[in-house]
């Protein structure tokens, strides 16, 4: 018995731990801030083996690396959401590794960058589903290569090569509720959604107030309805969010 267990020793001594993908070349950087109150920030793009993201904070690079629409999803010490704790990633590898094995690498560049201590956890939530009821909608497929730019804004979002992770990531925005995609729709798609912007989310009123006149135009749960054939459906139950046990707020040099 105790040759046997010696032997079981042996073999898990002998055991490596699997290699974690990773870039060929990583910046990560903390953004030295200017003063400025307006800044561009970009929440993170792969394309060609290049992965960027700008002005983010490590909630926003989490979100991106785990797929997170919201930051509502994510949890953990107050500076990980802090706007004023900013930072910008440059990332390259092969151009055509896939998006999915990108997504790998920036998880392990995060890991071991900010020494991360991370775990799953259940939330009662309320949220809204992004749906395709029956597989049906509206969308059109993504051209390659495209045939115009983004243009985002309130009541505007137009783009020509989008996932419904990133279009649930946009929505998010402007509901002040975290949005989940549950359409199963893959690929990309060419996106053109345009709503009232006032005729959304009802803003807070002072007590005896009378309300605003509804806008002139559909809210964006009817747009999302109309132009592209999907559904926001309001719903509350368990929610995984990425919880943040421990974060270096500076991270190691590169």
């Amino acid at each position: 018995m105790r040759w046997a267990l010696f032997l079981i020793a042996v073999a898990a001594w002998g055991q490596t731990a699997p290699v974690r993908p990773e870039f060929d070349v990583a910046s990560l950087k903390p953004v030295i801030l200017d003063g400025a109150d307006l800044y561009y920030a970009n929440l993170g793009t792969y394309r060609n083996g290049v992965l960027t993201q700008t002005n983010t904070t490590l909630a926003e690079c989490l979100r991106f690396a785990y797929e997170i629409t919201t930051d509502d999803l994510v949890a953990g010490p107050d500076w990980i959401k802090n706007k004023a704790v900013r930072f910008d990633i440059l990332a390259k590898t092969a151009p055509a590794t896939p998006r999915s094995e990108a997504l790998l690498m920036l998880r392990t560049l995060l890991d071991e960058r900010f020494k991360l201590t991370l775990r799953h956890e259940p939330r009662v939530l309320s949220y809204y589903a992004l749906t395709a009821p029956n597989g049906a909608h509206k969308l059109l497929p993504a051209q390659e290569p495209p045939a115009e730019g983004n243009s985002l804004g309130l009541g505007r979002i137009h783009h020509p090569r989008i996932t419904m992770l990133m279009l649930a990531s946009l929505i998010a925005r402007f509901t002040r509720t975290p949005v989940l995609d549950e359409t199963a729709l893959p690929g990309l798609f060419d996106v053109k959604l345009d709503w009232a912007r006032d005729n959304g989310i009802p803003p807070a009123l002072a007590p005896g107030a009378a309300p605003p006149e509804p806008a002139d135009g559909p809210s964006i749960f009817e747009a999302v309805q109309q132009q592209l054939g999907l559904k926001l459906e309001k719903r509350k139950g368990p929610v995984d969010v990425l919880v943040v046990d421990h974060a270096e707020k500076t991270p190691l040099a590169n």
